[in-house]
């Protein structure tokens, strides 16, 4: 799993790269929590994330919990269709905004 972090205005993009599994979930979660303090809007770009199990899951649930801690939040955008498939069996959906391009996921963070 590769991730790389970019700021956009109030709101830091991290793009995922691979599988967000359990060999490797407890580190992306604690990189980005590391962001946390300067970065309350987190934007997960998933547009290159081909799969991920219930650990990845976790690590995007205690995010999202973190964020709205200090009053931000975790936006998930361009969700490919394997990891789709178990964010709606999960029904995790229900938790996260998702977006289908980073730009309307980015545009919904002005609102």
């Amino acid at each position: 799993m590769e991730y790389k972090f970019e700021k956009i205005g109030n709101v830091l993009k991290v793009a995922l790269d691979g599988r967000l599994v359990a060999a490797c979930s407890e580190e992306f979660k604690n990189k980005v929590l590391e962001h946390l303090a300067d970065n309350k809007n987190i934007l997960l770009d998933m547009s290159k994330m081909s799969h991920i199990d219930s650990s990845g899951l976790g690590a995007l649930v205690v995010l999202l919990q973190k964020a709205n801690a200090v009053s931000g939040t975790v936006k998930l955008a361009c969700l490919q269709p394997r990891p789709r498939i178990v964010i709606d069996i999960t029904k995790v959906y229900r938790v996260f905004e998702i977006f289908d391009s980073v730009e309307a996921a980015l545009e919904s963070f002005k609102s």
